[in-house]
């Protein structure tokens, strides 16, 4: 097995006894690596240490002659762990010694290499080793990073708006339901709020400071959904041009919220599955399983329950990610949080746009109120904005929201004989209608996502 130069500054250090040995594995890795130092007395290893941190280091597990107890190498692994707890240990050892190596990767060890070792042999345990340092470093670093963008989103992210009491009891639901690691389900429609819920639900638990990963499984395309979700090894496909930490690695120790989980098809929908059962994923290329630690939180808008009647939602799957289910109203089934609502993002948008101080009048509250809102919260944000950018007099009036689809009476049941999907459906239809088909214009008026239209059109089969 050959190894090509690492593109990073990697740096070895061997510590045996046997100058022979050294002598042979500098002569055999300094060609590879940026730095290898060699050391035939164990006593130096702090000093060693402190001048460098190594990524890799192979450490004998005997250094008196004719000792073959291994209590040395145990001795000084314990030394190096607790030097450096993040260094990667690969012990050398004799085929007679293998519980010896069992017991020094008990204690923190990464890896093995029996005695005597050829070329091929040490490198090939020196690269995966490595590739095993440069993966928890871009995992820490990316769980830095996101921990990072947590705290800034606490600051400017809202807090759940409400004065409405199915709201109020949800909150008393994800109060409850926070500290504990039960997996959540969050059902609802579309802009509902379903992600700040789950940002909520994480902010208040045991995990509120460790990463919070969110994950649009609409919108990874499905030959990328391994790669994206669990990971890869350089080298393991064509683009893979480096080593890369899955969505679910990333999130250990965290939340990982999978956003529109009922989009996903059976397959992937398995694959999920047994990551959640197993509590490991495996990198594509890469036959190593990796533990993760995750508390899961899934979201979607489609009837996940009518999907498993019908097979095409995996009912074992929907019992793994449903230990707790939270339905999150319609804003029309609430309709005393949309003054609070408006006036957070009428501040929020004023702010952004540099257009402080403007107001909203009473009458245009009420206009708001008796608008149906399909696209919910995420269509009355959409709404505001447009309204104060356009805005020049400083107060927002009726006339300044364009509501262009009739309201539909406040509670849609069966004595209108107009359910929420046929109002749903026919409010589309009219959308794409006027704008000839244009999806993206369509989806700017309802207040949508363009991704979240399409997926609407092909549920209801608007043009077949």
């Amino acid at each position: 097995m050959s190894l090509l130069k690492s593109d990073r500054s990697d740096s070895i250090l061997v510590i045996d006894d046997d100058n022979d040995v050294l002598y042979t594995a500098r002569l055999v890795l300094r060609g590879l690596f940026s730095k290898v130092d060699v050391l035939d007395r164990p006593g130096l290893i702090p000093e060693y240490l402190k001048a460098c941190k190594y990524d890799v280091i192979l450490l004998d597990m005997n250094f008196t002659r004719g000792s073959t107890s291994g209590k040395e190498g145990l001795e000084w692994l314990g030394k190096i762990l607790r030097i450096d707890p993040e260094a990667c240990v690969l012990t050398t050892t004799a085929y007679g010694e293998i519980d010896l190596a069992v017991q020094a990767m008990k204690m923190g060890a990464v890896d093995f290499l029996i005695k005597p070792w050829n070329k091929e042999q040490l490198v090939a345990s020196v690269h995966n080793v490595l590739s095993l340092r440069h993966a928890q470093t871009d995992v820490r670093k990316i769980k830095s990073k996101h921990v990072s963008d947590i705290n800034s989103r606490k600051t400017k992210s809202p807090e759940i708006i409400s004065r409405s009491p199915v709201m109020v009891q949800i909150l008393e639901i994800i109060k409850t339901v926070a500290p504990t690691d039960a997996n959540v389900l969050m059902m609802g429609e579309s802009g509902t709020g379903k992600e700040l819920a789950a940002r909520a639900l994480h902010n208040a638990s045991l995990r509120s400071q460790k990463p919070f990963v969110h994950v649009d499984l609409g919108a990874i395309p499905e030959t990328l959904f391994e790669s994206e979700l669990f990971g890869h090894t350089r080298g393991a496909f064509t683009d893979a041009r480096e080593d890369r930490a899955g969505r679910f690695e990333i999130a250990s120790d965290g939340t990982l919220f999978l956003d529109e989980i009922g989009n996903l098809s059976l397959p992937l929908q398995a694959k999920i599955l047994t990551a959640i059962q197993n509590r490991e994923v495996v990198r594509i290329g890469s036959n190593h399983p990796l533990p993760v630690n995750v508390r899961l939180i899934s979201a979607t808008n489609m009837p996940l329950y009518k999907m498993a009647d019908s097979f095409e939602f995996r009912q074992d799957l929907l019992y793994r990610i449903n230990t707790v289910e939270i339905t999150l109203p319609p804003l029309r089934e609430r309709r005393e949080d949309i003054s609070p609502i408006a006036d957070y993002y009428l501040k929020f948008f004023s702010d952004q746009y540099g257009k402080k101080g403007i107001t909203i009048k009473e009458e245009t509250i009420e206009k708001l109120k008796e608008y149906h809102w399909p696209g919910n919260i995420r269509e009355l944000a959409h709404s505001i904005e447009r309204a104060v950018i356009l805005n020049k007099s400083g107060t927002l009036a009726p006339d300044d929201f364009i509501l262009k689809i009739k309201s539909a009476p406040a509670v849609l049941n069966d004595e209108t004989g107009i359910s929420v999907e046929d109002y749903e459906k026919k409010a589309i239809s009219n959308a794409l209608s006027r704008h000839n088909g244009n999806l993206s214009k369509a989806a700017d008026e309802l207040g949508i996502a363009r991704s979240t239209l399409y997926r609407k059109i092909a549920r209801f089969g608007i043009g077949q």
